[in-house]
């Protein structure tokens, strides 16, 4: 007979939104274990930049959750240790041309007026801020909301301030149900049941796997990214920089290859650059196409980088749901059932708001923003969704 434990609510999913789940909900009196069927922050988490992003979205109902994020991860940077190593950078948008630039006036209008800070940053005055950018850039936009943690040290360190109980390692093969109901009363591992009467779906790119435990769709496809590592150096990239056409990969559902440059110092030295998407499965395969890309547009961006010696590359998989907006809450469907994933690559910034909006679900308290269009019943549009072989 499997061990048997009796949480409030059971969390599946240990990377940052989980975690950041767990943290909320014991913040609100509940009792929560947490499951995963590997370590902490062994998927999408560990993968991450660590990005706490304003500046790429554009107003409504996903910035409205990423300021809400921004207030509340100011507030646990005072909380959490050093080690999440939050640095509220800020960000520098910046156009290589007058019509990128008029396109990227037109977008930061619309976000002032959701509460953004974005200032415009004439061509002759880029160098202040970054004086490694190449020359002859028509001009950008500053984003000093912007931000920045070390993703896997940021879910550990939510997670044991939760104090929830953790069980690594263990993959959730039922979704337990009430036979006259219907509704949640638990989850099945190989190992245990841990009996609830509530369950967060906070799986990443496993989402729509564990959905459909519950008898239910949610279509989570994996979105393929990969991220340069450089050698250590100093502190040449002080912001969060990238080209404006980063913005529209981010907003883009195409399935194929996009690349934009993303580049950032860090703490430590290396400097990270991304960011590349493509809709291929699971498929861990190496992409020497998408590397040499984001080796180009770097260099391009900080001629500086051209010579510096790369020393690895990494790819992670984000949770992506056509309609590019996160499913939050509980699922009208299947009483008990709540969801926490399809963040897609702003799941580390979006983290603690997410987690207080499934906080105040379990607990029946007002929540902190409309939930409405996060709903995970609601109709997510047309997806390509890739072929069996390509998900094996």
């Amino acid at each position: 007979m499997p061990n048997r434990h009796s949480p409030d609510v059971v969390i599946i999913g240990a990377g940052v939104v989980g975690a950041a789940c767990a943290y909320y909900a014991a913040r609100s009196g509940l009792t929560v274990a947490v499951v995963d069927r590997g370590p902490v922050a062994g998927g999408t988490t560990g993968a991450g930049e660590g990005n706490l992003l304003v500046s790429d979205k554009e107003a409504g109902p996903e910035l409205d959750l990423a300021l809400l994020s921004t207030r509340l991860w100011r507030g646990l940077s005072g909380l959490l240790p050093p080690e999440t190593e939050y640095e509220p950078k800020g960000g520098l948008v910046v156009a290589p041309d007058e019509p990128a630039l008029k396109a990227l006036r037109s977008f930061a209008e619309g976000q002032r007026a959701a509460g953004v800070t974005a200032t415009e940053i004439p061509a002759d005055r880029l160098a202040d801020l970054e004086p490694h950018l190449a020359p002859g850039l028509a001009g950008g936009f500053h984003y000093p909301q912007d931000a920045q943690v070390q993703p896997a040290q940021a879910a550990a360190r939510l997670l044991a301030a939760s104090g929830a109980a953790l069980h690594p390692g263990e993959e959730v093969t039922e979704i337990l149900r009430d036979p006259a109901t219907g509704a949640v009363r638990g989850v099945r591992t190989a190992r245990r049941e841990l009996l609830a009467p509530a369950v967060v779906n906070a799986a990443g790119t496993w989402g729509g796997e564990v959905a459909r435990l519950a008898g239910v769709p949610l279509p989570v496809l994996p979105r393929r990214g990969f991220v340069l590592v450089t050698e250590p150096l100093p502190r040449i990239v002080r912001h969060k920089v990238y080209a404006a056409d980063y913005i529209a990969d981010v907003a883009s559902g195409s399935a194929a290859l996009q690349s934009s440059a993303v580049v950032e110092g860090t703490p430590a030295g290396p400097v990270l650059i991304g960011a590349t998407r493509e809709r291929v499965g699971f498929d861990r395969s190496l992409s020497t196409e998408a590397l040499r890309r984001l080796a180009a547009q770097a260099a391009a961006l900080f001629p500086v980088l051209a010579d510096v010696q790369v020393l690895r590359a990494y790819h992670g998989f984000r949770p992506y749901l056509p309609d590019h907006l996160p499913a939050i809450g509980p699922d009208p469907r299947v009483p008990g059932l709540h969801h926490a994933c399809g963040h897609e690559g702003a799941g580390i910034g979006l983290a603690p708001a997410t987690g207080a909006l499934v906080a105040a679900a379990l607990t029946g308290a007002e929540p902190p923003l409309d939930p409405h269009p996060f709903r995970p019943e609601r109709d997510f549009g047309p997806a390509d969704a890739p072929s069996q072989e390509q998900q094996s």
